[in-house]
């Protein structure tokens, strides 16, 4: 009976304890945390602009994405669902011998997706989760990719101390084919670290090394970022960032704000 009591003290209190963790927004960078939302709450986290350059010596294309949001429902002490959507994105492309232009307004695909955590939640000390996703075909090419897609995510996040903290995502891919038929093998990898500047802000370096099997030929991109993630009160986050690429077949430059609500 003394056990019983015990166990059922010990799980009247593990929501309490979940719901105080502090806020911890998927946005921004390349990488992905690994942290959840506590259950019974909800974060809304849009990407108020989104543009990538992408210039070689054939074309430059200039892709913009306006509200790209990401859900997150926390539903367990470790678990949570996810729902993303980009409702506008637009897409200029102009050949440089010709100087013909091609512009496209579509919407852009939706996913579903969950992020189970292994240790620790709430992202303090050494914290490791599983985040597996498929992509819906809702929008159409350039901006949708035109078939559905899946793929698993391993964030992982280290505190070195108060300030600094180490973050991994390891992902790896059923991406759409570049004609939006079928599948092919793309993985990636990203390091970075984040340095907490003051109580309210946050900057983090990052890096990432991606290859994509399409039949069509496969690639291989490097990037860098660096972004700035601060936070009013506890459940209010702005972030703005830019990532560069680091060899040819990498866009040039993409740059972006977001905002992020707990609630």
């Amino acid at each position: 009976m003394r056990w019983m009591l015990a166990g059922l003290l010990i799980a009247s209190a593990t929501p309490a304890l979940a719901q105080d963790r502090d806020y911890c927004p998927n946005r921004s960078g390349l990488g992905t945390p690994a942290c959840t939302i506590a259950p019974g709450h909800v974060s809304v986290e849009t990407a108020l602009g989104d543009w990538t350059r992408d210039d070689n010596s054939d074309q430059r294309s200039d892709t913009v994405l306006i509200g790209d949001t990401l859900v997150r429902i926390g539903v367990g002490n470790a678990v949570e669902l996810q729902a993303g959507f980009t409702p506008f994105g637009h897409m200029r492309s102009r050949d440089k011998a010709s100087g013909d232009v091609d512009r496209a307004n579509r919407v852009g695909d939706a996913l579903l997706g969950a992020k189970l955590n292994l240790r620790n939640p709430d992202g303090n000390g050494l914290s490791v989760a599983l985040q597996p996703f498929a992509t819906l075909p809702v929008g159409r090419q350039p901006v949708g990719a035109g078939d559905w897609g899946a793929g698993m995510l391993v964030p992982v996040t280290y505190d070195l101390n108060d300030a600094l903290n180490l973050e991994a995502t390891s992902e790896v891919d059923a991406a759409v084919d570049q004609d939006g038929h079928g599948r092919h093998l793309a993985y990636s990898e990203t390091a970075g670290l984040a340095w907490a500047l003051s109580k309210t802000l946050t900057a983090t370096a990052e890096l990432q090394v991606s290859r994509d099997d399409d039949p069509t030929g496969g690639t291989t991109q490097a990037l860098a970022g660096l972004s700035l993630a601060s936070m009013v009160g506890k459940t209010l986050q702005f972030d703005a960032g830019a990532n560069a690429g680091l060899n040819h077949n990498s866009p040039d430059l993409e740059l972006y704000l977001g905002v992020s609500k707990h609630f």
